[in-house]
């Protein structure tokens, strides 16, 4: 789905106008996919706008960077305080924020380490990411012919640019095939994780979710989904998974930030249990709404926006910058 504009995004210490937010074509992470990331929902609640889990998010991102060797130039609380700030400013009751961090201009060689290393953070309005019927009535996935990476090629824990090669070619085989979305095995045939999202598995009660040595990226909002699941009584197992489960399956269902909690409906044209959404998806659905739409929150994963300064001429035409000192 096409971007949409909003008035500023935040780089290296200033707000600059959207279409201003440019680097040079000869940035080290435009040739080597040196670049590291995170996606971050705010949600418009019933007790406001709100961020959710921006610090877990963050720490993500954080520790991200110490995997390739990098550290971040501003501490994850003055991070948190320009993600707030940007969805305040731009005016966003609801939004995908998404903080980057990347290898600039300055060597091209393959080792990065003379490059300096930038930092952006920008939002924009964006909806379902499977569709806007995906939560309700599911999306139709195949298993795809793309490995995911192992962990002993690049560290697959990590949100890296240059690691979403791998989930690209998963995505575009899936939609080239007429999937919705693709679901990869690791180097040993175990399920891994879909290009964007973690997996998990419903069969006799007990939920099934590959382990973090299955290649796969620690979500959030997958222990988000097990901290709910151990509320609610239902076993969680973490543990390999075959192939032949995703066929077996009394219920599957993407987590991830941009997909939420999504419904898997069918596999390789294999129906999913009765075809529509299982009752322990539904009840962790609604658990997860009522965090992120009522506002329910007693595991202080909420970080509330507070309200837009009143426009001025000075502020449309020149936004101050945030005066934070790069480490």
């Amino acid at each position: 789905m096409p971007l949409k504009p909003v008035p500023y995004i935040w780089m290296n210490g200033r707000f600059v106008r959207w279409h201003q937010a440019k680097i040079h074509v000869l940035s080290h992470v435009v040739h080597y996919g040196s670049s590291w990331f995170e996606g971050i929902r705010a949600y418009k609640t019933r007790r406001g706008t709100a961020i959710f889990r921006l610090h877990d998010h963050l720490r993500r991102l954080e520790r991200s960077l110490r995997m390739y060797y990098t550290e971040m130039p501003y501490t994850v609380e003055e991070l948190e305080r320009v993600c707030v700030e940007v969805v305040r400013r731009n005016r966003l009751e609801q939004c995908y924020i998404r903080p980057i961090v990347y290898r600039g201009y300055g060597d091209l060689g393959v080792n990065p380490m003379d490059c300096p290393v930038e930092v952006a953070v920008a939002a924009w309005e964006w909806g379902a990411y499977l569709g806007s019927e995906a939560a309700t009535r599911g999306v139709d996935v195949c298993v795809s012919s793309w490995q995911r990476i192992a962990s002993n090629t690049m560290p697959a824990m990590a949100k890296a640019g240059g690691n979403y090669l791998n989930s690209q070619l998963v995505r575009i085989e899936s939609v080239r095939h007429g999937y919705d979305e693709g679901i990869s095995l690791d180097i040993f045939g175990m399920v891994s994780e879909g290009s964007g999202e973690n997996v998990f598995v419903v069969m006799d009660g007990v939920l099934y979710t590959p382990p973090l040595s299955a290649s796969i990226l620690p979500g959030v909002t997958r222990h988000t989904v097990i901290t709910f699941a151990r509320e609610e009584g239902i076993p969680v197992v973490e543990s390999s998974i075959p192939r032949g489960m995703l066929y077996a399956a009394d219920e599957l269902f993407f987590t991830g930030t941009a997909a939420e909690i999504t419904p898997i409906r069918s596999v390789d044209g294999v129906v999913v249990g009765n075809g529509g959404v299982g009752p322990i998806t539904r009840r962790l659905q609604e658990r997860f709404y009522q965090v992120v739409r009522d506002g329910e929150d007693p595991y202080g994963w909420l970080t509330f926006v507070p309200p837009a300064p009143r426009r001025t001429r000075a502020a449309r035409v020149a936004p101050e910058a945030t005066n934070l000192r790069r480490r």
